[in-house]
């Protein structure tokens, strides 16, 4: 055991520490918890092992509290001039009743895997678990750029977890300068200080956590100071989520696209983006100690998913002494399908013949053939389930509400929500259909659901059965054989049915002739119409929404 490690053994009450150094020499000890009557544990990696049968008094945490630095505002304390913590728990009064004594190292050589990184000047995040090393790669990440790189490197420690408890920062940091900061609130200020006061190249910071830390992050880059930092989060999908992290990858916000733009990008017209350049060129995800994910290039990466892409990256791994690294597979997923209604009796769609019926594979509606039979299950996403449920009861919809996104078939979820990361993710992996509504209301789900599963109220089933089936058929004609292909004369509502049927295979499609001989043809993609005289291009839809009872 090392003369830091016994200094963190003399704290502990005399019965623990006879225990602690009983511990097995070749088992790594990461933590010893101190809880108010209940027996001490040191928490090794891989297990928990107790220490003392004997429930911890309060007098053993007075003992600990008074051979440690002050509790600061952030209820940690540290240990002279070592890494270890010292954290405590309080109780409502403000009595310390648990204690968390962290061993804290310096290990050399830890940064192996992105020593090439480091020398770029590039700004580089570090994302991980609580307890994967973060700080103990950034507390060699501020030696190296002193000693090994010559560079003027200045460390913002907030908890003296990087330089350790004192005046004299540890040797662990090598030639950097460090910066205490004397309450959590004020590290952005320290961060903006540092720069401003002492013409560092480089800053070192610990845990980036508020909107304020992430403005003075990206006030540092804009200077031109190379920075390298932790922030709370395991991954970069994680940070993209966070909005009051986001910013130090570009941050998000919502666009709505021209049609002729959604349509070239086969999205919906509403889409998450990135906002701006990333405060960071450079974001390594932890796995563990000797295991990391490098994005060398955040904003692509960071469009990637938002484009509900896989962001790939590259996997690095220390085996034996010697660095792994090998690429990850960027597998593309493609957008879900929008859901469409037309305001016309003629739509088209840039999209072959091929991909139609491959995208109308995936819709949820019961009637629609090829479809998962039985009861669909729909989950709501960033909607009202309670009101999902009321609708589905009023239009008769053979359909059920799931709690878990991976069980559904169907997917309800508002339009400026449809391109989150996750949700296309696994819409992608379980094939289910996405349906977008405009906002959170039972009108607008009606019309949604209604069109999703092809329910015309107040029309016998078997008509509407026969109407679907009539459509499919002639759907596969079309495809098939690229002929025109005129259906039999409907009413109204089934004349609309149809319709919604059709335009999912992105057919083009015009109604024909006066009531009650008004009829649907159907046309192969990209054919070029020439309309009879007796059929209202403009108009048509229009016409039959009304005769349908506003079905929408």
């Amino acid at each position: 055991m090392n003369d830091d490690f016994q200094l963190l053994v003399s704290v502990l009450p005399e019965s623990l520490q006879t225990s602690v150094r009983g511990l097995p020499a070749g088992e790594v000890l990461l933590e010893v918890v101190m809880d108010l009557g209940r027996s001490p544990e040191a928490r090794l990696a891989g297990r928990v092992q107790r220490l003392s049968e004997t429930p911890v008094t309060r007098k053993d945490l007075e003992h600990v509290l008074t051979q440690v630095g002050a509790v600061g505002d952030d209820n940690r304390a540290g240990i002279e001039r070592t890494l270890h913590r010292v954290s405590a728990i309080r109780n409502r009064q403000g009595k310390v009743v648990g204690l968390t004594l962290r061993v804290g190292r310096a290990i050399f050589g830890t940064i192996d895997m992105l020593k090439d990184l480091i020398g770029t000047g590039l700004n580089i995040l570090l994302l991980g678990r609580p307890g994967v090393g973060k700080t103990t790669k950034l507390r060699e990440v501020a030696r190296v750029l002193a000693d090994d790189l010559g560079k003027r490197v200045m460390v913002v420690d907030t908890s003296n977890e990087i330089g350790g408890d004192g005046d004299i920062p540890h040797p662990g940091i090598g030639g950097a300068r460090r910066m205490q900061v004397s309450r959590p609130d004020r590290q952005p200020d320290v961060m903006i200080e540092a720069v401003e006061n002492h013409m560092p190249e480089a800053i070192i910071v610990d845990e980036i956590g508020t909107s304020a830390e992430a403005a003075a992050a990206r006030t540092i880059a804009e200077r031109g100071v190379q920075l390298v930092a932790t922030a709370h989060g395991n991954t970069l999908e994680n940070l993209v989520l966070n909005p009051t992290l986001s910013d130090l990858v570009g941050g998000v916000h919502t666009v709505t696209l021209s049609d002729e733009e959604a349509r070239r990008r086969r999205t919906q017209k509403t889409i998450n983006e990135r906002r701006a350049p990333p405060t960071f060129d450079v974001v390594v995800e932890m796995v563990t100690r000797d295991e990391v994910l490098v994005h060398r290039d955040t904003a692509q990466s960071v469009d990637r998913l938002l484009a509900g892409e896989e962001v790939g990256g590259e996997r690095r791994q220390l085996v034996e002494g010697q660095v792994e690294v090998r690429e990850e597979p960027k597998l593309v997923a493609p957008l879900p399908a929008p859901s469409r209604s037309s305001s016309s009796s003629r739509s088209s769609s840039r999209s072959s013949p091929a991909e139609a019926p491959r995208e109308a594979s995936k819709l949820g509606p019961r009637h629609q053939p090829g479809l998962r039979q039985g009861t669909s299950r729909i989950y709501a996403h960033a909607a009202s389930r309670d009101l999902l449920e009321r609708v589905l009861r009023d239009i008769g919809a053979d359909a059920r509400v799931v709690g878990r996104l991976e069980n559904a078939d169907v997917v309800l979820t508002l339009r400026s929500r449809a391109n989150d990361p996750k949700l296309r993710k696994v819409s992608e992996r379980t094939g289910a259909r996405v349906l977008a509504i405009k906002r959170n209301s039972s009108s607008e789900m009606r019309r949604v659901l209604r069109d999703a599963f092809l329910i015309a109220e107040g029309v016998d089933e078997d008509q509407v059965r026969e109407a679907v089936l009539e459509a499919d058929h002639a759907i596969q004609r079309v495809l098939s054989e690229s002929v025109v292909v005129p259906l039999a004369p409907r009413p109204p509502r089934l004349r609309k049915l149809q319709h919604r049927l059709v335009s999912r295979y992105h057919l083009e499609t015009v109604s024909q002739g006066s009531e009650p001989q008004r009829h649907l043809i159907i046309y192969p993609l990209g054919a070029l119409v020439d309309l009879p005289r007796n059929v209202d291009r403009d108009g048509d839809m229009e016409e039959e929404e009304e005769g349908a009872g506003g079905l929408s």
